[in-house]
């Protein structure tokens, strides 16, 4: 449900709310709040309310350190680990300077204006998210080890998939939090899993994002665990990823959809340092079910993009490079405008490559493009790009490549 200013206001009061929670993220998508008390809220609607931003990384220094957070009363949710009574609530919020500027790095801000423009275009885009994560155990001071919580694996089930009533709590918990799962299921690593979200629209899509990773976290917490959504959390095992299901309306046959993927395609290298930020995320790139090129296929899970088997409305495209460590506001953001870029310039689609890449021959490999190897090599691709360039404030530009 969504709610207005005055809903907002009258759920709190009759539902005896007693804490709300003002969420944001910094430029790297890690979850940042404030709470406040019911008799600030009016305050928060018309002005804003100021924190310190100089300790958020990418936020400011000392010198200008005064930022304003504007709740979204759309994006409402109780949550339901805290008590029943005394609730506490949550709302997203866009952030501004003092003078009521947009804040360019409010990364939330930065897809709510690539969605307003794809719409202005006449396109819509949905976004639905597949996030993997595991389960470790906690030593004797509540730290976490790597120590797997069992030793399952690809959908496996109880006894040996142990995470079966902790995804059970996370999406339940998230069916009370207005959030659709679709599916759960134990992955290949040991104590690796994995839960996907119904498609929804790219702003409402990225905040479940954030809010999937706090509930995976909470419930695990509860449980005794530790969550890693990490790249690559055990050397020898799979990786974690964050495969991101995107489509597009009107689609006129598939034709959009093929030039969404000419256009993903094209700038993947150059977004990679968005989509893969840190060190980690280069050791899982090209292994076990990551991809390392730059090609797509229909149901191929060695591919950069596949097109899963279905159709009408669950028609899409997969992009299986991201790892859940990317900003899902900036993933989603470059996708839609990489999407546009090759609506508009009817980029051609390559012929689809229907061979495993983790068995095809140096011959077929050596004619492919490679994704940045390392992150150094993934700034380089997105300094020198103009499209990045066009699409990603300075600022935030200069954050995550130098």
């Amino acid at each position: 449900m969504k709610y207005s200013k005055e809903e907002v206001m009258q759920y709190v009061n009759e539902e005896d709310v007693k804490f709300i929670r003002l969420a944001f993220c910094d430029v790297f998508g890690k979850q940042k709040n404030i709470s406040i008390m019911p008799d600030q809220l009016p305050r928060a609607f018309e002005y804003g309310i100021a924190f310190d931003a100089s300790a958020i990384a990418g936020f400011g220094d000392e010198a200008h350190s005064d930022l304003f957070l504007h709740p979204d009363p759309e994006t409402l949710t109780w949550l339901p680990w805290r008590p029943e009574h005394g609730k506490v609530v949550r709302m997203f919020c866009s952030v501004t300077y003092p003078d009521g500027r947009p804040f360019e790095c409010d990364t939330r801000s930065l897809l709510k204006r690539a969605e307003e423009d794809a719409k202005a275009a006449g396109y819509t885009f949905s976004f639905g998210a597949e996030q993997e994560f595991y389960l470790f155990e906690l030593d004797d001071n509540n730290m976490p080890t790597k120590t797997p919580y069992d030793k399952a694996g690809y959908m496996d089930i109880a006894p040996d998939d142990k995470g079966e009533n902790v995804r059970r709590e996370i999406c339940l918990t998230l069916e009370q939090m207005g959030i659709t799962p679709e599916s759960s299921h134990h992955e290949e690593g040991p104590g690796q899993n994995e839960i996907d979200f119904k498609y929804a629209g790219a702003l409402s899509a990225a905040d479940n994002v954030m809010t999937f990773q706090t509930v995976v976290k909470t419930a695990a917490r509860r449980n005794g665990l530790y969550a890693d959504f990490s790249p690559k959390p055990l050397d020898e095992y799979a990786g974690n990823g964050f495969h991101i299901n995107v489509s597009v309306k009107p689609d006129n046959k598939t034709e959009n959809l093929y030039h969404v993927i000419a256009g993903i395609l094209e700038k993947a290298p150059a977004m990679t340092v968005f989509l893969n930020p840190s060190d980690n995320s280069y050791k899982r790139l090209g292994k076990l079910k990551a991809p390392r090129y730059v090609s797509w296929s229909a149901e191929n899970r060695s591919q950069l993009v596949r097109v899963p088997a279905a159709s009408g409305e669950y028609r899409r495209a997969e992009l299986r490079s991201p790892d859940p460590t990317a900003n899902p506001y900036i993933a989603f953001a470059l996708i839609i405008r990489a999407g546009l870029y090759g609506i508009e310039n009817k980029l051609e689609l390559s012929e689809a490559l229907d061979v495993n890449l983790y068995k095809a021959d140096e011959k077929v490999l050596a004619s492919l493009q490679k994704l940045p190897s390392t992150l150094k090599d993934a700034k380089v691709a997105a300094m020198t790009d103009e499209f990045i360039k066009t699409n990603i404030p300075e600022k935030i530009l200069q954050i995550f490549c130098k």
